[in-house]
Protein backbone atom coordinates (compact mmCIF):
# COMPACT_ATOMS: atom_id res chain seq x y z
CA UNK A 1 0.00 0.00 0.00
CA UNK A 2 1.45 3.28 -0.88
CA UNK A 3 1.68 6.03 1.45
CA UNK A 4 -1.32 8.25 2.58
CA UNK A 5 -1.69 11.93 1.69
CA UNK A 6 -4.90 13.45 0.78
CA UNK A 7 -7.63 12.47 3.05
CA UNK A 8 -11.27 14.19 1.98
CA UNK A 9 -13.73 15.04 4.42
CA UNK A 10 -17.06 15.31 3.40
CA UNK A 11 -19.94 15.98 5.17
CA UNK A 12 -23.26 13.76 3.67
CA UNK A 13 -25.77 15.55 1.51
CA UNK A 14 -28.41 15.07 4.23
CA UNK A 15 -31.60 17.47 4.36
CA UNK A 16 -34.69 17.22 6.78
CA UNK A 17 -35.39 20.95 7.21
CA UNK A 18 -34.85 20.85 10.67
CA UNK A 19 -31.77 23.11 12.05
CA UNK A 20 -31.17 24.12 8.55
CA UNK A 21 -33.81 26.59 8.42
CA UNK A 22 -32.16 28.93 10.65
CA UNK A 23 -28.94 28.98 9.11
CA UNK A 24 -25.74 26.75 7.68
CA UNK A 25 -23.90 25.01 10.48
CA UNK A 26 -20.48 24.07 9.78
CA UNK A 27 -19.13 20.71 10.77
CA UNK A 28 -16.89 21.17 13.86
CA UNK A 29 -15.95 17.48 14.51
CA UNK A 30 -14.51 17.49 10.84
CA UNK A 31 -12.29 21.00 11.90
CA UNK A 32 -10.87 18.66 14.89
CA UNK A 33 -10.38 15.50 12.71
CA UNK A 34 -8.53 18.15 10.13
CA UNK A 35 -6.40 19.49 12.72
CA UNK A 36 -4.90 16.70 13.79
CA UNK A 37 -4.87 15.17 11.38
CA UNK A 38 -2.67 17.85 9.53
CA UNK A 39 -0.27 18.07 13.05
CA UNK A 40 0.36 14.75 11.75
CA UNK A 41 1.19 15.43 8.06
CA UNK A 42 -1.41 14.41 6.07
CA UNK A 43 -3.67 16.41 4.08
CA UNK A 44 -6.98 17.11 4.86
CA UNK A 45 -9.85 18.46 2.53
CA UNK A 46 -13.18 19.63 4.08
CA UNK A 47 -15.45 19.26 1.67
CA UNK A 48 -19.43 20.44 3.16
CA UNK A 49 -21.51 18.80 0.92
CA UNK A 50 -23.96 19.17 3.00
CA UNK A 51 -24.00 23.13 2.99
CA UNK A 52 -23.42 23.14 -0.20
CA UNK A 53 -26.19 21.64 -1.16
CA UNK A 54 -24.44 19.69 -3.28
CA UNK A 55 -26.16 16.35 -5.02
CA UNK A 56 -23.74 13.14 -5.81
CA UNK A 57 -22.86 14.41 -9.13
CA UNK A 58 -21.11 17.24 -7.52
CA UNK A 59 -19.70 14.59 -4.90
CA UNK A 60 -18.64 12.94 -7.76
CA UNK A 61 -16.66 15.83 -9.46
CA UNK A 62 -15.38 16.73 -6.10
CA UNK A 63 -13.58 13.23 -5.61
CA UNK A 64 -12.30 12.98 -8.90
CA UNK A 65 -11.37 16.50 -8.92
CA UNK A 66 -8.68 15.86 -5.45
CA UNK A 67 -8.36 12.29 -5.84
CA UNK A 68 -8.03 11.49 -2.34
CA UNK A 69 -6.28 8.41 -0.61
CA UNK A 70 -8.84 8.43 1.82
CA UNK A 71 -12.86 9.84 1.82
CA UNK A 72 -14.19 10.01 5.37
CA UNK A 73 -17.70 10.45 6.27
CA UNK A 74 -19.73 10.79 9.37
CA UNK A 75 -23.78 9.85 10.05
CA UNK A 76 -26.35 10.19 12.97
CA UNK A 77 -28.69 7.64 12.25
CA UNK A 78 -30.72 9.94 9.82
CA UNK A 79 -27.73 10.41 7.85
CA UNK A 80 -26.41 6.81 7.85
CA UNK A 81 -27.82 6.10 3.80
CA UNK A 82 -26.66 9.17 2.27
CA UNK A 83 -23.37 8.41 4.32
CA UNK A 84 -22.81 5.47 2.82
CA UNK A 85 -23.87 6.37 -0.41
CA UNK A 86 -20.94 8.69 -0.81
CA UNK A 87 -18.78 5.70 0.55
CA UNK A 88 -19.90 3.38 -2.31
CA UNK A 89 -19.50 6.52 -4.41
CA UNK A 90 -16.28 6.88 -3.93
CA UNK A 91 -15.48 3.26 -4.15
CA UNK A 92 -17.08 3.16 -7.67
CA UNK A 93 -14.73 5.75 -8.94
CA UNK A 94 -11.62 4.52 -7.44
CA UNK A 95 -11.81 0.91 -5.58
CA UNK A 96 -7.99 2.14 -4.05
CA UNK A 97 -9.51 4.50 -2.31
CA UNK A 98 -9.86 4.06 1.63
CA UNK A 99 -13.13 4.86 3.07
CA UNK A 100 -14.03 5.30 6.87
CA UNK A 101 -17.22 6.50 8.31
CA UNK A 102 -17.54 8.01 12.12
CA UNK A 103 -19.91 9.23 14.57
CA UNK A 104 -22.88 7.73 16.89
CA UNK A 105 -24.90 5.57 14.58
CA UNK A 106 -21.80 3.57 13.05
CA UNK A 107 -20.01 3.57 16.72
CA UNK A 108 -23.00 2.05 18.40
CA UNK A 109 -24.52 -0.26 15.00
CA UNK A 110 -20.95 -0.93 13.01
CA UNK A 111 -22.18 -4.64 13.08
CA UNK A 112 -25.06 -3.25 11.35
CA UNK A 113 -23.41 -1.70 9.44
CA UNK A 114 -20.50 -3.75 8.26
CA UNK A 115 -22.71 -6.63 7.41
CA UNK A 116 -24.41 -4.50 5.08
CA UNK A 117 -21.58 -2.12 3.28
CA UNK A 118 -18.51 -4.14 3.72
CA UNK A 119 -17.90 -4.36 -0.11
CA UNK A 120 -17.32 -0.16 0.03
CA UNK A 121 -16.58 0.44 3.39
CA UNK A 122 -13.43 -0.44 4.67
CA UNK A 123 -13.57 1.05 8.50
CA UNK A 124 -15.35 2.50 11.30
CA UNK A 125 -14.12 4.61 13.71
CA UNK A 126 -15.52 4.12 16.95
CA UNK A 127 -15.97 6.78 19.58
CA UNK A 128 -14.00 10.16 19.58
CA UNK A 129 -11.87 10.46 16.02
CA UNK A 130 -8.98 12.32 16.64
CA UNK A 131 -6.44 10.44 17.62
CA UNK A 132 -8.12 7.09 16.60
CA UNK A 133 -8.15 8.42 13.27
CA UNK A 134 -4.72 9.18 12.98
CA UNK A 135 -3.34 5.97 14.44
CA UNK A 136 -5.36 4.38 11.72
CA UNK A 137 -3.70 6.46 9.00
CA UNK A 138 -0.35 5.73 10.14
CA UNK A 139 -0.83 1.96 10.77
CA UNK A 140 -2.19 1.62 7.23
CA UNK A 141 0.37 3.79 5.70
CA UNK A 142 2.77 1.89 7.12
CA UNK A 143 1.48 -1.53 6.08
CA UNK A 144 0.54 -2.46 9.73
CA UNK A 145 -2.39 -4.13 11.56
CA UNK A 146 -5.29 -2.24 11.47
CA UNK A 147 -6.69 -4.87 14.36
CA UNK A 148 -3.47 -3.20 16.50
CA UNK A 149 -5.42 0.36 16.20
CA UNK A 150 -7.84 0.66 19.46
CA UNK A 151 -11.02 2.20 18.27
CA UNK A 152 -12.25 0.83 14.63
CA UNK A 153 -14.18 -1.62 13.60
CA UNK A 154 -13.90 -3.54 10.01
CA UNK A 155 -14.84 -6.41 7.91
CA UNK A 156 -12.01 -9.20 7.71
CA UNK A 157 -12.10 -12.75 5.94
CA UNK A 158 -15.68 -13.21 6.10
CA UNK A 159 -16.19 -11.53 9.92
CA UNK A 160 -15.89 -7.84 11.64
CA UNK A 161 -12.81 -7.61 13.81
CA UNK A 162 -13.84 -4.98 16.50
CA UNK A 163 -10.88 -3.74 18.52
CA UNK A 164 -11.05 -2.46 22.11
CA UNK A 165 -12.48 0.95 22.96
CA UNK A 166 -10.29 3.62 22.83
CA UNK A 167 -9.58 6.18 25.98
CA UNK A 168 -11.31 9.78 26.20
CA UNK A 169 -9.62 12.43 24.99
CA UNK A 170 -8.59 14.35 28.74
CA UNK A 171 -6.83 17.71 27.55
CA UNK A 172 -9.19 18.97 25.07
CA UNK A 173 -7.03 22.26 25.34
CA UNK A 174 -4.23 20.34 23.86
CA UNK A 175 -6.19 19.78 20.32
CA UNK A 176 -5.32 21.37 17.03
CA UNK A 177 -7.73 22.96 14.84
CA UNK A 178 -8.14 23.30 11.06
CA UNK A 179 -10.22 26.95 11.37
CA UNK A 180 -8.10 28.13 8.24
CA UNK A 181 -9.99 25.24 5.98
CA UNK A 182 -13.47 26.66 7.04
CA UNK A 183 -15.24 28.34 3.70
CA UNK A 184 -16.52 30.88 6.01
CA UNK A 185 -18.82 33.01 3.37
CA UNK A 186 -20.65 29.75 3.47
CA UNK A 187 -22.07 30.16 7.15
CA UNK A 188 -24.49 32.06 8.25
CA UNK A 189 -26.79 32.69 10.70
CA UNK A 190 -30.54 34.12 9.11
CA UNK A 191 -32.05 35.75 12.09
CA UNK A 192 -29.09 37.69 12.48
CA UNK A 193 -27.92 40.06 9.27
CA UNK A 194 -24.79 40.09 7.74
CA UNK A 195 -23.76 37.33 10.29
CA UNK A 196 -20.77 34.88 10.21
CA UNK A 197 -21.78 31.86 11.98
CA UNK A 198 -18.96 29.17 13.87
CA UNK A 199 -20.13 26.17 15.45
CA UNK A 200 -17.83 25.68 18.38
CA UNK A 201 -16.94 23.33 21.07
CA UNK A 202 -16.36 23.83 24.84
CA UNK A 203 -16.50 20.97 26.62
CA UNK A 204 -17.89 17.11 25.35
CA UNK A 205 -19.87 14.76 26.89
CA UNK A 206 -22.91 14.84 29.57
CA UNK A 207 -23.81 13.19 32.57
CA UNK A 208 -27.51 12.18 32.41
CA UNK A 209 -29.39 9.39 31.36
CA UNK A 210 -31.99 10.08 28.97
CA UNK A 211 -33.37 7.58 27.67
CA UNK A 212 -33.76 8.78 23.77
CA UNK A 213 -30.60 10.28 23.32
CA UNK A 214 -27.17 8.80 22.16
CA UNK A 215 -24.79 11.25 24.06
CA UNK A 216 -25.19 9.81 27.38
CA UNK A 217 -24.04 6.59 25.67
CA UNK A 218 -21.72 7.56 23.30
CA UNK A 219 -19.96 9.71 25.81
CA UNK A 220 -20.24 6.79 28.66
CA UNK A 221 -21.95 9.55 30.61
CA UNK A 222 -18.20 11.37 31.19
CA UNK A 223 -17.41 15.29 30.78
CA UNK A 224 -14.58 16.97 30.13
CA UNK A 225 -14.26 20.93 30.00
CA UNK A 226 -11.65 23.20 27.53
CA UNK A 227 -9.82 25.85 29.95
CA UNK A 228 -12.36 29.00 29.80
CA UNK A 229 -9.16 31.00 28.76
CA UNK A 230 -8.49 28.68 25.92
CA UNK A 231 -12.62 28.41 24.93
CA UNK A 232 -12.74 32.34 25.09
CA UNK A 233 -9.03 32.67 23.32
CA UNK A 234 -10.88 30.65 20.56
CA UNK A 235 -13.41 32.88 20.23
CA UNK A 236 -11.41 36.39 20.22
CA UNK A 237 -9.32 34.28 17.38
CA UNK A 238 -12.45 33.57 15.05
CA UNK A 239 -13.92 37.47 15.68
CA UNK A 240 -10.43 38.78 14.56
CA UNK A 241 -9.18 36.40 11.77
CA UNK A 242 -12.24 35.17 10.05
CA UNK A 243 -15.04 37.90 11.10
CA UNK A 244 -17.05 35.42 13.51
CA UNK A 245 -20.09 37.38 14.97
CA UNK A 246 -22.14 34.46 15.98
CA UNK A 247 -21.48 31.29 17.60
CA UNK A 248 -23.56 28.43 18.50
CA UNK A 249 -21.97 25.90 21.22
CA UNK A 250 -22.18 22.31 19.77
CA UNK A 251 -21.93 21.33 23.60
CA UNK A 252 -24.88 19.28 25.73
CA UNK A 253 -24.07 20.71 28.92
CA UNK A 254 -21.45 23.61 29.05
CA UNK A 255 -22.84 24.55 31.94
CA UNK A 256 -21.78 21.37 33.90
CA UNK A 257 -19.19 22.95 36.23
CA UNK A 258 -20.40 25.99 37.50
CA UNK A 259 -16.99 27.83 38.36
CA UNK A 260 -15.83 26.96 34.93
CA UNK A 261 -18.86 28.31 33.53
CA UNK A 262 -19.07 31.32 35.16
CA UNK A 263 -15.22 31.89 34.70
CA UNK A 264 -16.35 31.72 30.95
CA UNK A 265 -19.03 34.42 31.16
CA UNK A 266 -16.81 36.77 33.08
CA UNK A 267 -14.24 36.42 30.62
CA UNK A 268 -16.72 37.28 27.75
CA UNK A 269 -17.39 40.18 29.97
CA UNK A 270 -14.19 41.86 30.54
CA UNK A 271 -12.40 40.79 27.27
CA UNK A 272 -15.72 42.58 25.39
CA UNK A 273 -15.78 39.65 22.84
CA UNK A 274 -18.75 40.89 21.58
CA UNK A 275 -20.01 37.64 19.73
CA UNK A 276 -23.52 36.45 20.34
CA UNK A 277 -24.01 32.96 21.73
CA UNK A 278 -26.34 30.31 20.86
CA UNK A 279 -26.04 27.41 23.49
CA UNK A 280 -28.23 24.72 25.00
CA UNK A 281 -28.02 23.35 28.39
CA UNK A 282 -30.17 21.75 31.13
CA UNK A 283 -33.11 23.19 32.86
CA UNK A 284 -32.19 22.28 36.26
CA UNK A 285 -28.52 24.55 35.59
CA UNK A 286 -30.49 27.36 34.33
CA UNK A 287 -32.17 27.49 37.83
CA UNK A 288 -28.59 26.59 39.79
CA UNK A 289 -27.88 30.09 37.49
CA UNK A 290 -30.66 31.76 38.47
CA UNK A 291 -28.09 34.58 40.32
CA UNK A 292 -26.21 34.88 37.94
CA UNK A 293 -28.73 35.52 35.11
CA UNK A 294 -27.42 38.90 34.57
CA UNK A 295 -24.13 37.90 33.65
CA UNK A 296 -25.56 35.57 30.95
CA UNK A 297 -26.78 38.91 29.60
CA UNK A 298 -24.04 40.49 29.75
CA UNK A 299 -21.68 37.71 27.80
CA UNK A 300 -24.64 38.07 25.37
CA UNK A 301 -25.59 34.78 25.34
CA UNK A 302 -28.21 35.44 23.16
CA UNK A 303 -30.10 32.78 22.95
CA UNK A 304 -30.64 28.99 25.18
CA UNK A 305 -32.45 26.01 24.39
CA UNK A 306 -33.66 23.79 27.58
CA UNK A 307 -34.87 20.11 26.64
CA UNK A 308 -38.20 19.97 28.25
CA UNK A 309 -39.39 17.18 25.95
CA UNK A 310 -42.45 16.81 27.73
CA UNK A 311 -45.01 18.61 29.82
CA UNK A 312 -46.25 15.75 32.14
CA UNK A 313 -44.18 14.50 34.96
CA UNK A 314 -45.09 10.79 33.74
CA UNK A 315 -43.94 11.05 30.24
CA UNK A 316 -40.29 13.10 31.74
CA UNK A 317 -39.76 9.86 34.47
CA UNK A 318 -39.94 7.87 31.12
CA UNK A 319 -37.38 9.85 29.61
CA UNK A 320 -35.34 9.59 32.43
CA UNK A 321 -34.96 13.84 32.39
CA UNK A 322 -34.49 13.60 35.91
CA UNK A 323 -36.26 17.11 36.29
CA UNK A 324 -39.72 17.90 37.39
CA UNK A 325 -42.69 19.36 35.14
CA UNK A 326 -42.74 22.88 37.09
CA UNK A 327 -38.81 23.13 37.01
CA UNK A 328 -38.93 23.28 33.21
CA UNK A 329 -41.24 26.98 33.38
CA UNK A 330 -39.26 28.36 36.13
CA UNK A 331 -35.95 28.06 33.48
CA UNK A 332 -37.87 29.03 30.58
CA UNK A 333 -39.14 32.18 32.84
CA UNK A 334 -35.66 33.15 34.12
CA UNK A 335 -34.40 33.38 30.33
CA UNK A 336 -37.16 35.50 29.36
CA UNK A 337 -36.50 37.61 32.25
CA UNK A 338 -33.25 38.62 30.57
CA UNK A 339 -34.54 39.20 27.67
CA UNK A 340 -32.54 35.86 25.90
CA UNK A 341 -34.40 33.94 23.34
CA UNK A 342 -35.46 30.64 25.16
CA UNK A 343 -36.07 27.86 23.02
CA UNK A 344 -37.50 24.02 23.87
CA UNK A 345 -38.66 21.14 22.30
CA UNK A 346 -41.37 18.62 23.24
CA UNK A 347 -41.49 15.21 22.04
CA UNK A 348 -44.63 13.91 20.03
CA UNK A 349 -46.28 10.74 19.10
CA UNK A 350 -45.37 8.07 21.98
CA UNK A 351 -47.63 4.35 21.82
CA UNK A 352 -50.20 6.20 24.20
CA UNK A 353 -50.54 9.78 22.29
CA UNK A 354 -54.16 10.42 21.51
CA UNK A 355 -55.07 14.08 19.20
CA UNK A 356 -56.11 14.81 22.69
CA UNK A 357 -52.74 14.34 24.63
CA UNK A 358 -51.19 15.99 21.80
CA UNK A 359 -52.88 18.69 21.81
CA UNK A 360 -53.26 19.44 25.24
CA UNK A 361 -49.30 19.30 25.34
CA UNK A 362 -49.35 22.46 23.12
CA UNK A 363 -51.81 24.01 25.13
CA UNK A 364 -49.18 23.50 28.53
CA UNK A 365 -46.44 24.65 25.65
CA UNK A 366 -47.84 27.97 25.05
CA UNK A 367 -48.22 28.15 29.13
CA UNK A 368 -44.85 27.40 29.72
CA UNK A 369 -44.11 30.49 26.82
CA UNK A 370 -40.80 29.85 25.28
CA UNK A 371 -40.13 32.10 22.57
CA UNK A 372 -39.60 28.83 20.31
CA UNK A 373 -41.25 25.46 20.70
CA UNK A 374 -40.50 22.87 18.41
CA UNK A 375 -42.78 19.64 17.96
CA UNK A 376 -40.82 16.50 17.37
CA UNK A 377 -41.75 12.79 16.44
CA UNK A 378 -40.10 10.21 18.42
CA UNK A 379 -37.28 8.76 16.56
CA UNK A 380 -35.99 5.82 19.03
CA UNK A 381 -32.31 5.44 17.79
CA UNK A 382 -32.01 1.38 17.63
CA UNK A 383 -29.00 1.94 20.09
CA UNK A 384 -30.88 4.45 22.33
CA UNK A 385 -32.23 3.11 26.37
CA UNK A 386 -35.76 3.70 25.07
CA UNK A 387 -35.71 1.65 22.18
CA UNK A 388 -37.11 -1.61 23.54
CA UNK A 389 -40.00 0.22 24.84
CA UNK A 390 -40.88 1.58 21.67
CA UNK A 391 -39.45 -1.51 18.97
CA UNK A 392 -43.09 -3.02 18.85
CA UNK A 393 -44.63 0.14 17.47
CA UNK A 394 -41.74 1.18 15.49
CA UNK A 395 -43.44 0.87 11.70
CA UNK A 396 -40.85 2.95 9.70
CA UNK A 397 -37.18 0.87 9.21
CA UNK A 398 -36.01 3.50 6.90
CA UNK A 399 -33.24 5.26 8.82
CA UNK A 400 -33.35 8.73 6.94
CA UNK A 401 -37.02 9.39 8.28
CA UNK A 402 -35.55 8.75 11.91
CA UNK A 403 -35.43 12.63 11.83
CA UNK A 404 -37.64 13.92 14.62
CA UNK A 405 -39.95 15.36 11.60
CA UNK A 406 -41.49 12.18 10.22
CA UNK A 407 -43.07 9.99 12.72
CA UNK A 408 -41.92 6.41 12.77
CA UNK A 409 -43.83 5.32 15.40
CA UNK A 410 -47.07 4.42 15.36
CA UNK A 411 -49.20 5.14 18.49
CA UNK A 412 -51.69 2.71 19.30
CA UNK A 413 -54.95 5.08 19.21
CA UNK A 414 -53.67 7.16 15.93
CA UNK A 415 -52.45 6.40 12.27
CA UNK A 416 -49.02 7.96 11.24
CA UNK A 417 -50.80 10.51 9.26
CA UNK A 418 -52.68 11.54 12.19
CA UNK A 419 -49.02 11.96 13.81
CA UNK A 420 -48.28 13.98 11.08
CA UNK A 421 -51.43 15.90 10.83
CA UNK A 422 -51.24 17.14 14.11
CA UNK A 423 -47.72 17.81 14.38
CA UNK A 424 -48.41 20.37 11.69
CA UNK A 425 -51.30 21.70 13.69
CA UNK A 426 -49.17 21.87 16.99
CA UNK A 427 -46.47 24.24 15.02
CA UNK A 428 -48.77 26.13 13.52
CA UNK A 429 -51.16 26.58 16.78
CA UNK A 430 -48.25 27.55 18.83
CA UNK A 431 -47.04 30.18 16.39
CA UNK A 432 -50.09 31.78 15.79
CA UNK A 433 -50.49 32.03 19.27
CA UNK A 434 -47.04 33.94 19.37
CA UNK A 435 -47.64 36.33 16.97
CA UNK A 436 -50.77 37.34 18.81
CA UNK A 437 -48.65 37.83 21.35
CA UNK A 438 -45.85 40.57 19.46
CA UNK A 439 -47.48 43.22 21.62
CA UNK A 440 -46.48 41.98 25.16
CA UNK A 441 -42.70 41.42 23.99
CA UNK A 442 -39.19 43.29 24.55
CA UNK A 443 -38.12 44.90 20.97
CA UNK A 444 -35.82 42.61 20.50
CA UNK A 445 -38.06 39.59 21.07
CA UNK A 446 -40.47 41.65 18.28
CA UNK A 447 -37.61 41.88 15.99
CA UNK A 448 -36.80 38.20 16.42
CA UNK A 449 -40.00 36.59 16.29
CA UNK A 450 -40.46 38.66 13.16
CA UNK A 451 -37.19 37.31 10.99
CA UNK A 452 -37.86 33.57 12.42
CA UNK A 453 -41.75 33.46 12.32
CA UNK A 454 -41.05 34.32 8.23
CA UNK A 455 -38.54 32.01 8.42
CA UNK A 456 -40.47 29.15 9.85
CA UNK A 457 -43.74 29.91 7.62
CA UNK A 458 -41.72 29.94 4.16
CA UNK A 459 -38.25 28.11 4.34
CA UNK A 460 -38.31 25.69 6.99
CA UNK A 461 -39.74 21.76 7.31
CA UNK A 462 -42.66 23.31 8.72
CA UNK A 463 -43.46 25.92 5.88
CA UNK A 464 -46.35 23.38 4.44
CA UNK A 465 -47.94 22.62 7.61
CA UNK A 466 -47.91 26.48 8.74
CA UNK A 467 -49.08 27.08 5.50
CA UNK A 468 -51.16 24.80 3.48
CA UNK A 469 -54.24 24.50 5.90
CA UNK A 470 -54.63 28.43 6.83
CA UNK A 471 -53.31 30.34 4.04
CA UNK A 472 -54.91 33.73 4.70
CA UNK A 473 -55.01 33.71 8.30
CA UNK A 474 -51.18 33.07 8.11
CA UNK A 475 -50.77 35.73 5.90
CA UNK A 476 -52.46 38.05 7.49
CA UNK A 477 -49.88 37.07 10.95
CA UNK A 478 -47.17 37.84 8.01
CA UNK A 479 -48.16 41.04 7.20
CA UNK A 480 -49.30 42.15 11.08
CA UNK A 481 -45.21 41.01 11.08
CA UNK A 482 -43.66 43.05 8.70
CA UNK A 483 -45.80 45.54 9.49
CA UNK A 484 -44.57 45.79 13.54
CA UNK A 485 -40.52 45.45 12.26
CA UNK A 486 -41.44 48.56 10.15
Amino acid sequence: MSKIRKILLITPPYHSGVVESAGVWLNVGFVYIAGSLRAAGYDPIYYDAMSYWHGYGDIEAKIKEVKPDVVATTAFTAEIVDALKVLKLAKDINPEIITVIGNVHPTFLYEETLNESNSYLDYIVRGEGEVTMVELMNCLSAGDDPAKVKGVAFYRDGEIVMTGNRPYIKDLDSLPLAWDLVDWKTYTYKPEENSVLAIVSSSRGCNQACSFCSQQLFWERGWRGRSPENFVSELEMLRDKYGVNVAMVSDETPTLDRKRWERILDLLIERKVGTKILMETRVDDIIRDEDIMEKYQKALIDHIYVGVEATSQETLDVFKKNIKAEESKKALDLINQYDIVSETSFVLGMPDDTVEKMRHTVELAKYYNPDLAFFLAIAPWPYSDIYENLKDHVVVDDYSRYNLVEPVIKPVNMTLEEVNRELGHAARDFYMYKMDSLDSMTPKKREFMVKVVNIIATSSYLAEAMQGTMPAEIKKLLEKLQANAA
